[in-house]
């Protein structure tokens, strides 16, 4: 797996799932009627004056009073590449990012502020001992190919995820069987009571796909949303077109989208400068300030997210870090309102492992506020100094740079720790750290929602073992409503946060920057939950 497959940093990223399929095999476990008229229009009009169509911009859509055009494409200039279309079988968010709710939809959705919304399902309910979801589903609903999509083709989708173990299978294990009581109603009953059921269904899990279609799916799509993907260019980029046939109500605004790949921090810049793109997400908020200072012609914004920077540290017996006084002056000695304002200053501060758009999230950083002499203190009682310093050592991908990594080691220092920062190659990380645990802190982007369940396996990498972390997941994970739910998400997330098995350096919010003509792009989530039915662009 490529850093396509990864979490969101300015310089790459990782995530869980990458991570996962990186290192071991997967757990089983056509125009609007509007737009045709209004070139009818222009055509005609330029008949009549004698100008020839010659002479339009040929991206150009529409021309409004004010002598302003609506174009016809938009080119989004983003990061992390998909290798192939194959959703199914291929792990990586960059998938997810650009295909769910464009070209697939599911029986739910996730809405900007990470919530279920309303899909393919218009609505549902889940019975009282929370083992029964009853979904209803939209009426004349059909794929891009003209096929009807119905209760069948959902029925199928997610028992073929199922039965072939695709990717995220693992997620539905509490699935005992899901079945059609008519051609608009899904019934899914579980084994056991999974609060997260309804969250799941809004990723890959609850994908829907037409049964009988029969397609390349690693460099063809056959979905239902607003887009469909005219080409796909491995590592390159892929050309949406509004789909003619869609049945929904999120109809797409611009006929064509390009999705340009640009890897390169300066290229992705000067692509926007030169209008080759309209869109860049994520740009560095370092390298923002061009266009921060140019509020005429452009728009930067940061948006939420749920990026967790984690300096992760080895909790194993035996490992240095097995002292809590340790882990625990380090997180004292960590200036967390530095590190950011070194990053430009969009990120939030994170106290613990649950970000705000996550269940069960609670403001924890006043656990370990910036306290250098108690970081000196802990350290003279685990018998260290500056002058008979700890000797540690920080692994970690060079897709993060130098930065942080210095910063950390200048933070460490006055406190008696000798930090050597060891910048490897992704696949080295991969094979020491994350698949033999053979390090003392490590440093990764968790880019992925709801992924709490890390800190209740005690053979992730971190090495954390809590029973009663364990124990009060499992409570949330079985509970009814999500009030409950999040009460014992927020008390484990608390227990973890105080116990120091890591420190959360900080939420990263995604900076996007656009042309101020821009309308309609989404700057919270996207670079996971990406609809790009209400984008358009205005010269």
């Amino acid at each position: 797996m490529s850093q396509d497959n990864g979490a969101h940093v300015e310089n790459g990223a990782t995530t869980d799932a990458s991570l996962a399929s990186r290192a071991k095999q997967p757990k089983k476990n056509g125009p609007k009627w509007w737009l045709i008229s209004l070139i009818a229009v222009i055509v005609a009009v330029a008949v009549v004056i004698g100008v020839t169509l010659a002479y339009a911009k040929k991206d150009d859509a529409g021309t409004s009073a004010d002598g302003s055009a609506t174009a016809s494409t938009v080119t989004i200039g983003l990061k992390l590449a998909p290798t192939n279309l194959d959703i199914r079988n291929t792990a990586g968010s960059a998938l997810d990012q650009v295909l769910i709710g464009n070209v697939y939809e599911g029986i739910v959705a996730r809405d900007s502020k990470n919530q279920v919304a309303p899909a393919i399902a218009s609505s549902w309910e889940e019975s009282k001992d929370g083992l029964t979801y009853t979904f209803h589903l939209n009426k004349n609903m059909v794929f891009s190919n003209g096929d009807t999509l119905d209760a069948e083709d959902v029925v199928w989708s997610i028992n073929e995820l199922i039965a072939k173990q695709y990717h995220d299978a693992d997620a539905l294990e509490s699935v005992s069987k899901v079945e059609a009581k008519d051609a608009s109603t899904v019934v899914i009953t579980l084994k056991t009571p999974n609060s997260n059921l309804l969250w799941t269904l809004t990723g890959r899990a609850g994908l829907v796909f037409d049964k009988d279609a029969k397609y390349d799916l690693k460099t063809e799509a056959v979905g239902s949303g607003p887009y469909t993907v005219a080409k796909f260019v491995e590592n390159d980029s892929i050309t949406l077109k509004a789909n003619a046939k869609y049945w929904g109500k999120n109809k797409a605004k611009t006929p064509t989208i390009v999705v340009k790949y640009l890897a390169d921090d300066n290229a992705a810049v000067n692509a926007l400068k030169s209008g080759d793109v309209q869109v860049l997400a994520p740009i560095t908020e370092n390298l923002a300030e061009p266009f921060t200072s140019d509020p005429s012609k452009y728009v930067v914004k940061a948006g939420d997210g749920t990026d967790k920077y984690v300096l992760g540290f080895n909790n194993a017996s035996g490992s240095k870090l097995a002292d809590k006084r340790i882990r625990q002056a380090i997180r004292y000695a960590i200036n967390h309102d530095e590190l950011i304002a070194s990053r430009g200053g969009a990120d939030k501060a994170l106290g613990g492992p649950i970000p705000s758009l996550d269940p069960g999230y609670e403001d924890l950083t006043g656990l370990y506020p910036y306290d250098q002499a108690k970081a000196k203190s802990l350290m003279a009682e685990a018998g260290y100094s500056e002058d008979k310093p700890l000797q540690l050592t920080l692994t970690y991908a060079n897709i993060y740079g130098t930065e942080l990594g210095d910063q950390l080691r200048s933070q460490l220092k006055p406190i008696g720790i000798d930090l050597k920062v060891n910048v490897v190659e992704f696949s080295t990380w991969l094979q020491d750290v994350y698949t033999n645990h053979d390090f003392d802190l490590s440093l990764v982007d968790h880019n992925e929602s709801h992924d709490f369940y890390t800190w209740t396996d005690p053979t992730y990498y971190f090495g954390y073992d809590n029973k009663d972390v364990q124990k009060l997941y499992a409570e949330g994970i079985a509970a009814t409503t999500d009030e409950e739910r999040d009460a014992k998400f927020a008390e484990a997330a608390k227990l973890i946060s105080e116990d120091a098995p890591a420190d959360w350096l900080f939420n990263y919010r995604i900076t996007t920057a656009t042309a101020k003509g821009v309308k309609g792009f989404p700057f919270s989530l996207n670079q996971t939950v990406l609809p790009l039915y209400n984008v358009t662009y205005t010269k």
